[in-house]
């Protein structure tokens, strides 16, 4: 590994080259050796960016579904082998009645997606089919799920599927009787000691909270691209160092027992096209022990890698579309994570 001054020069150095506007933490054996902050939270009024700054961070909120699911199965509220259309009664009827809890965590479902990243369309596209403030609530998104014709088997086939995490965020509330989001709360957020993580309402954000930006320069704001709320599949806001309280409590057991845990990150399926594995809710190194959560959406970007072999944890959160990658991956380059 390199060393503190080594790895502080080469965050600097990509930062600048890339524009970046963000931060950036680096934890090693127990040790935090960076945490840097760049750019600008709010371009309008030029406040700075620092390291306790909120952000969103996409579909990094699919661990925390993951993890809410997990421990209703721990509790058994749930089971893996639940069918999901046992809970969504009438609701979604395009959904084959053969899906289950595991293969919509493992994005084995085979269902239909209304946010389908394999098209070759622009990150900042909108790409919402009603109006982004009619989506607060869980059940709010039936309106935006339905339609969708099954596209394989499930089981068949790994193919990465929003839809199937806001399922599963809709089936965590029903089975347990509770909105999602303060499941999320008591289940992971909470245990993790986590103290400014939630799914914030995006036409009424804090001033602690980053504007995401589409652009590198310019006012011109996400508002308008992302649910007013999130659910399932992305929308909650964090900080680089409830980030790391997260993998701490994931190790620790305070979330969900090992045993969880260790099915959760035991490799279910190739993914080829990104180049690594996926468990249930995490990425994973290809041939590596390295764990990795990540998130893209418009004016927003993240990506958090944990090395429980080495110890090692590097988390960087943007508040614009992409700008996240090219400081994580000199990291994995430095770390030997790549």
């Amino acid at each position: 590994m390199v060393d503190d001054a080594e790895l502080a020069t080469l965050v600097q150095r990509t930062a600048h080259d890339a524009r970046f506007s963000g931060v950036v933490r680096v934890d090693h054996d127990g040790r935090t050796v960076a945490s840097m902050a760049f750019g600008l939270a709010d371009r309008r009024y030029g406040i700075a960016v620092t390291p306790s700054t909120r952000f969103g961070v996409a579909s990094g909120a699919k661990a925390f579904t993951a993890l809410t699911v997990m421990s209703l199965v721990a509790d058994e509220l749930l089971s893996l082998d639940t069918a999901a259309r046992s809970l969504l009664g009438a609701d979604l009827p395009l959904i084959d009645d053969a899906v289950t809890v595991r293969h919509l965590l493992g994005h084995r479902s085979g269902i239909g997606d209304y946010l389908d990243e394999s098209t070759d369309s622009d990150i900042n596209d909108y790409v919402m089919a009603v109006p982004v403030h009619r989506l607060a609530d869980v059940e709010d998104y039936l309106a935006v799920l339905d339609g969708f014709p099954q596209r394989e088997p499930p089981g068949d086939t790994f193919r990465y599927n929003n839809s199937g995490f806001v399922v599963l965020s809709l089936l965590a509330e029903r089975a347990a009787g509770r909105p999602f989001h303060e499941l999320v709360h008591e289940r992971v957020v909470r245990p993790a000691g986590m103290t400014a993580t939630g799914f914030d309402r995006g036409d009424e954000l804090p001033g602690d909270v980053a504007i995401g930006y589409l652009h590198d320069d310019g006012l011109r704001s996400n508002v308008l691209h992302l649910p007013v709320r999130g659910s399932g599949d992305g929308g909650i806001i964090t900080t680089v160092d409830d980030v790391h309280r997260l993998w701490r409590a994931l190790f620790d057991g305070l979330i969900v027992p090992p045993p969880v845990r260790d099915a959760m990150i035991e490799p279910m399926s190739e993914a080829p096209e990104q180049r690594l594995r996926y468990g249930l809710g995490f990425w994973l190194h290809p041939t590596g022990s390295a764990i990795m959560l990540e998130g893209i959406d418009p004016g927003v970007s993240f990506r958090t890698v944990h090395d429980p072999a080495s110890v090692t944890t590097h988390t960087t959160i943007a508040n614009t579309s992409g700008g996240a990658w090219p400081v994580t991956k000199a990291l994995d380059a430095a770390l030997g994570l790549a």
